[in-house]
C-alpha cells in the first residue's frame, strides 16, 4: 500500500479518472433531476442524495465486475493470429464502446444537438422506483467512464477512490460544477476526447499492441494544460471588455 501511495502515476491516474467521472457524471443529474420529479417536492433531494449513494454502489459492482473479467487472460480463439483472451475481449469490446460513444457525443456537442429531457420510463409511484431508476440510469450512463478506469488503471483501489471522490464532488457541488461546465463546453469536449484516446488505447491494447500509459498521461496532460490556458485567456479577455 505504501508503495502504492508513494507511486506519482498512481495519483496522476486518481486526478486524470476523478476528473473524468466529474465532468461525465454531470449528465447523470439531468437524468436524476428527472426522476426525483416525480416525487412530492419535499422528498425529492432526499431521493437525490440517496439515489446518487445507492448508483455509487452499483457503480464500484461494475468496476470491479469489469477489473475481474479484464484479470482472465488464458486464450479463447486466435484472431488474425493474436490469441485473445476474456480480458482482451473485455478492452476490445470496452474499447470499441467508447470510441463510438465518444464520437457520437463529440458529433452532437459539435452540430448542437440539445440533450434530451425524456428518460423512456413511466413515472414512478415510489420512492423505492425512484431509487431503482437512479440506479439504473447511472450505470448505462457511466459505462463510458467505468470502462476508462478499467483501462487506465492498474490498482483496483485507485478506481474506487476516483469513484467515491466524483460521487463525492456531485453531492456537494453539483449545481455549481454544472453551471460552470455549461458555460465552459470545451470541458466536456476535453473529456469526450480523453474517452476517444482511452478507448483506441484499450483497442490496441486488446490486440496485443501495447502502448506505455506515459504516452497516454502525457496527451492528456498536455491537452488540459492549453484548455486551462484557453479558460484563463477567456476569462482575461472578458474581464478587458467590461465596460468602466
Amino acid at each position: 500500500m505504501m508503495e502504492m501511495l508513494s507511486d506519482p502515476q498512481v495519483w496522476i491516474t486518481l486526478v486524470t479518472l476523478s476528473a473524468i467521472e466529474i465532468v461525465l457524471g454531470i449528465d447523470n443529474l439531468v437524468f436524476i433531476s428527472i426522476a426525483v420529479s416525480k416525487l412530492p417536492p419535499q422528498r425529492r433531494e432526499v431521493a437525490r442524495k440517496f439515489g446518487i449513494a445507492v448508483a455509487c454502489i452499483t457503480r464500484i459492482g461494475l468496476l470491479l465486475t469489469l477489473a475481474w473479467l479484464a484479470g482472465l487472460t488464458n486464450d479463447l480463439f486466435s484472431m488474425f493470429g493474436v490469441g485473445i483472451s476474456i480480458r482482451d475481449l473485455v478492452l476490445i469490446l470496452g474499447g470499441a464502446f467508447l470510441l463510438v460513444k465518444g464520437t457520437k457525443e463529440i458529433l452532437e456537442l459539435v452540430k448542437g444537438v440539445p440533450d434530451s429531457e425524456d428518460v423512456h420510463t413511466r413515472p414512478a409511484v415510489s420512492f423505492a422506483g425512484v431509487i431503482a431508476q437512479i440506479a439504473v440510469i447511472d450505470i448505462v450512463f457511466s459505462l463510458d467512464s467505468v470502462i476508462a478506469a478499467v483501462g487506465i488503471a492498474d490498482y483496483i483501489p485507485v478506481m474506487v477512490a476516483a469513484i467515491l471522490l466524483a460521487v463525492a464532488v456531485m453531492l456537494l457541488a453539483a449545481r455549481p460544477l454544472g453551471h460552470f461546465i455549461d458555460n465552459n463546453p470545451t470541458i466536456k469536449m476535453l473529456a469526450l476526447a480523453f474517452i476517444v484516446l482511452v478507448g483506441a488505447y484499450l483497442l490496441l491494447d486488446g490486440f496485443g499492441l501495447a502502448i506505455p500509459k506515459g504516452y497516454l498521461y502525457a496527451a492528456m496532460g498536455f491537452s488540459a494544460a492549453v484548455e486551462c490556458l484557453n479558460l484563463w485567456a477567456k476569462k482575461r479577455s472578458s474581464l478587458h471588455r467590461l465596460p468602466d
